[in-house]
């Protein structure tokens, strides 16, 4: 069987205590939402065959972060804010384009 869908977005979401560097402490969770936001007035969210944006815990990467995986393509992104997730959003997800810059 093929992939369910197109592609599958985690975005580590993770929150360490104290002064750890971690994901959640870089507005991942907001960045989360506002990707499934667009992804979905874009018309690419749906079932199978289309694009799903999920929070995922501790993807291991926190030296890099905050980092989102898209799968099955493995690519790995950092962000700093919605430009950047826009970019990922229309280049990769929406046109099949890695956007190179932003990759980890």
């Amino acid at each position: 069987m093929s992939d369910y869908y197109k592609y599958h977005v985690f975005f580590c979401c993770n929150q360490r205590e104290g002064s750890d560097a971690s994901c959640g402490s870089h507005g991942a969770s907001e960045m989360q939402t506002y990707a499934k936001d667009r992804v979905r007035a874009l018309g690419l969210a749906g079932e199978q065959g289309c694009v799903r944006i999920n929070k995922a815990g501790c993807l291991g990467r926190c030296g890099d972060g905050p980092v989102l995986v898209v799968y099955p393509d493995g690519i790995w992104y950092t962000y700093t804010d919605e430009k950047d997730i826009d970019e990922i959003v229309e280049e990769h997800l929406q046109n099949g384009r890695i956007v190179e810059r932003l990759k980890v």
